[in-house]
């Protein structure tokens, strides 16, 4: 099995990842609505942030309500784009652009958040939490995503 990196990449794109980048304090940023627990059902937005290099500072969530009719294991927009909104105003003039940032995993309320390593078949990933439904691989550099 290779080993888990130092650092990855992640790249904004129109899929599960619109918003990563710089905010306007140097921080480094990864915010999304999809994010969900597959034990409990409940679905989160999470603001991801890093210092300026890299490494972990902190994760901001807001409980949301998960949109009926998703099959259990699928992400989806929990459809809270007022809190997507205020969470990206606090971020005051950002940049969407790839970022270099360090894994990490925390808990809150019991919920593990953050890009939590594993191994499929021998591969080392990291993947997001909660919901595992991006997952990097090498060469870590952000292009592709398994879902």
């Amino acid at each position: 099995m290779d080993e888990a990196p130092a650092r990855f990449r992640i790249v904004p794109d129109d899929y599960h990842v619109p918003y990563a980048g710089t905010a306007g304090d140097g921080r480094r940023f990864f915010l999304s609505d999809e994010l969900f627990d597959p034990a409990s059902g409940a679905a989160y937005v999470g603001l991801f942030l890093w210092n300026a290099d890299g490494t972990f500072a902190e994760v901001k969530v807001d409980e949301a309500v998960r949109p009926e009719g998703v099959p259990p294991g699928q992400a989806a927009s929990a459809g809270a784009d007022q809190v997507v909104a205020s969470r990206l105003a606090e971020l005051g003039k950002y940049v969407l652009e790839p970022i270099d940032v360090a894994p990490f995993a925390v808990e809150v309320d019991g919920v593990t958040f953050g890009w939590v390593s594993g191994d499929f078949e021998g591969t080392y990933s990291l993947h997001i939490e909660p919901g595992d439904f991006i997952a990097y691989y090498e060469p870590w550099d952000g292009l592709g995503y398994d879902t």
